[in-house]
């Protein structure tokens, strides 16, 4: 008998919120694969294991869509019609693709010049009304929390609850990889709904409660005390320029290149500080031109072309790393949040540039001449 992977709301049916009346809204997201570094530990002399979580294998390209399954689903199942999200790109490629799926009508908000094209590109391409406003994501924020006061739209900002219910899973998926929860997990930090989500689904696997759960019905804990007997040390790396957590209170002009994580004014502010703090874990900054090296590093020593706001947690890992707050012989997972097309100018622009030659063999062996390993 075959068994057709139909998405993360099957799979975890019972440990979300969910009904067996609730008509699911899928993609079949979920199920990404958890790649082993091989190079990279070697090249940075650490004896350490380094596992990434591979989001950008999501349908629309980034975790995000674990979240909009939940989200749109309870959506439907409430009888919505349509629904509004502000966005720095992924939540936006990901909404408009649920909503599309589902039928029903999708509006986005995002910063004017401040948005990958292959993120726009999606929004676009699946049918969302596309507004751009001359503001930041937290202009946005506000202002889609403003609409949705006085118009029929759902809201699938992190600011919904379900969100973090499908974003939980990812913390599953690990767990059942290993068998357990590794010593550290490192990962982004923008508007922050992640690495409360992460948690939440640590937590699950070991059968606590958190105070990163927004107040919501949801089922019992995921294998109480059963599949885990730990709980990670929680990581989260922010941008410089845009890294309220580091600098204790909220940034109102946040400024990276790393544009998924480009927000000043988290909305899950309270649920990432609870799950740091619980965790043991801390925050970290790293520059853009850290950001640019892992990404690129990465793509060189193991094959993983990331989005930048990905890179990051490679990033501040292996500056971590250095600083021996991590120790040896530890088992560290990494998420990357979303894929590199997402922003290919960004890539393009650290990349060697193409050879143009005559074409010919003598031409074509000259190039290759230059550039054989010796």
């Amino acid at each position: 008998m075959t068994h057709h992977y139909t998405g993360l709301i099957n799979r975890y049916r019972d440990r979300l919120p969910v009904s067996a009346n609730t008509p699911v809204v899928s993609l079949n997201e979920g199920n990404t694969p958890l790649i082993e570094l091989v190079n990279l530990p070697k090249k940075i002399k650490k004896d350490v294991r380094i596992l990434a979580k591979f989001e950008g294998l999501n349908p629309t390209g980034s975790f995000k869509d674990r979240g909009m399954t939940m989200a749109v689903t309870k959506a439907i199942e409430a009888g919505a019609r349509a629904i509004i999200c502000a966005s720095t790109g992924n939540t936006s490629a990901a909404a408009a693709a649920y909503a599309a799926r589902a039928g029903i009508a999708c509006f986005v908000l995002i910063p004017e010049g401040k948005i990958a094209l292959g993120k726009l590109s999606q929004a676009m391409m699946h049918g969302s009304v596309v507004i751009q406003i001359r503001g930041n994501f937290d202009d946005g924020m506000r202002l889609v929390q403003e609409v949705a006061r006085t118009l029929p739209l759902n809201i699938v900002n992190s600011i919904n609850p379900y969100r973090l219910q499908g974003q939980k899973t990812i913390a599953f998926e690990i767990v059942e990889a290993l068998g357990e929860c590794p010593d550290y997990h490192v990962l982004p930090v923008g508007n922050a709904g992640n690495i409360s989500a992460h948690w939440i689904g640590y937590s699950e696997a070991v059968g606590l409660k958190t105070e990163s759960c927004p107040n919501l019905e949801v089922a019992a804990p995921y294998k109480t005390g059963g599949l885990a007997t730990k709980r990670p040390i929680m990581v989260g790396y922010q941008a410089s320029g845009a890294a309220p957590f580091l600098r204790g209170a909220m940034v109102d002009q946040p400024e990276t290149v790393a544009t998924a994580i480009r927000i000043g004014h988290p909305v899950s502010w309270k649920l990432a500080w609870a799950a740091k703090n619980e965790s043991g874990g801390w925050f970290n900054e790293c520059s853009d031109e850290e950001i640019l090296r892992a990404q690129k590093l990465l793509a060189d020593t193991e094959g993983i072309f990331c989005e930048p706001a990905s890179a990051i947690s490679i990033a501040g890992l292996l500056k971590d790393l250095e600083r021996s707050v991590i120790g040896e012989g530890s088992m560290i997972v990494c998420t990357l949040t979303g894929h590199g097309l997402k922003d290919p100018d960004t890539a393009i622009a650290q990349s060697s540039k193409p050879f143009l030659v005559d074409a010919t063999r003598t031409a074509i062996e000259a190039v290759i001449g230059e550039n054989m390993p010796k």
